[in-house]
């Protein structure tokens, strides 16, 4: 399997924008569910955000209106969109596309 590759990670203030990518070869993302997932020091991976082969989002109560998860098959290539961060968003961001990324970090801090 090809392992997806996220980028876009980085540090921002409280009440800053994101928008991560995730890219991998192959016409994968048209086959697959795109998973967005994170992970803070010291606790367990949590999922933030789906997007079906078919372009059906989901998300959890934590991410509604402010994380938009998006997904260009064309390009190989799904993003997740993060707006109004907060300190508690800080955590190294994954996605999973038939497997797992390497993760990107993202810190939101003043």
């Amino acid at each position: 399997q090809v392992q997806p590759v996220e980028s876009g990670g980085g540090w921002v203030q409280p009440g800053g924008s994101l928008r991560l990518s995730c890219a991998a070869s192959g016409s994968i993302f048209s086959l697959n569910d795109v998973d967005w997932y994170r992970q803070a020091p010291g606790k367990q991976r949590e999922w933030v955000a789906s997007i079906t082969a078919h372009g059906i989002e989901a998300y959890p109560d934590s991410a509604k209106g402010r994380f938009t998860v998006s997904k260009d098959d064309a390009k190989n290539t799904g993003y997740l969109e993060m707006n109004s961060l907060k300190p508690e968003d800080t955590a190294v961001y994954y996605c999973y596309v038939a497997s797992w990324g390497q993760g990107t970090q993202v810190t939101v801090s003043s």
